[in-house]
């Protein structure tokens, strides 16, 4: 099921499906389902498909960007605002790193913790995740729902790590505003200022090591 899934074999999955409908609530070794593998692989037509075939729960409807089933399901249960998938991860992390924005508000809303980690060996939290995926809009609301922007998570890489690495300056004032602090370092010893440097991005090197908090 899961190779045919990372495969992006629509139809096969769809077939193993409807012969054995379990294997839609199946897990792979990580804990994730059918359908949150289809969506980490950039998989979307196998992900249309199998969302297709049953209601999603609370972490899928957060990754797919379902609004209105994230609203459905909260209304039943608050507490799904602060759960943590089987694969570690919350759903406003998942749906800020998938981009959806009017998700990761209704989570918000409804008590998402922004600075709980995935438990997990990512230890991703929002803010990392909305960083990962390059949404500049989920960045700033999670920042002003109080995410803390020098959090480390894995290997002790913070979210400004990510603005040296690829000379990200819009990025990087939106964590200074809110208190980054570019001189932290990861577990390698390195900061955002070393790293901007080790890239070969020097101008954006000099300006974060001079930048005003």
């Amino acid at each position: 099921m899961f190779e045919a899934v990372k495969g992006g074999r629509r139809d096969e999955a769809v077939q193993l499906v409807a012969a054995t409908p379990s294997l839609l609530r199946s897990r792979d070794a990580s804990g994730a389902s059918p359908l949150l593998v289809a969506i980490y692989h950039r998989q979307p037509e196998v992900a249309a498909a199998l969302a297709s075939l049953a209601p999603a729960d609370i972490f899928e409807a957060s990754a797919l960007g379902q609004a209105d089933r994230v609203r459905e399901l909260l209304a039943a249960d608050p507490s799904l605002a602060r759960a943590y998938a089987p694969d570690g991860f919350t759903p406003v992390a998942l749906a800020a790193f998938f981009g959806h924005a009017d998700v990761a508000s209704v989570l918000i809303a409804a008590g998402a913790d922004v600075n709980a980690a995935a438990m997990n060996a990512q230890k991703v939290t929002a803010l990392h995740a909305a960083v990962a995926g390059g949404n500049l809009d989920i960045v700033r609301t999670v920042l002003a729902a109080g995410a803390d922007p020098n959090a480390p998570q894995q290997a002790g890489f913070r979210p400004l790590h990510e603005a040296g690495l690829h000379a990200k300056r819009e990025l990087a004032e939106l964590l200074l505003a809110h208190g980054g602090t570019p001189s932290l370092t990861n577990d390698a010893g390195q900061s955002a200022i070393d790293l901007a440097r080790e890239k070969g991005h020097h101008e954006f090197a000099h300006w974060l090591a001079t930048a005003p908090a």
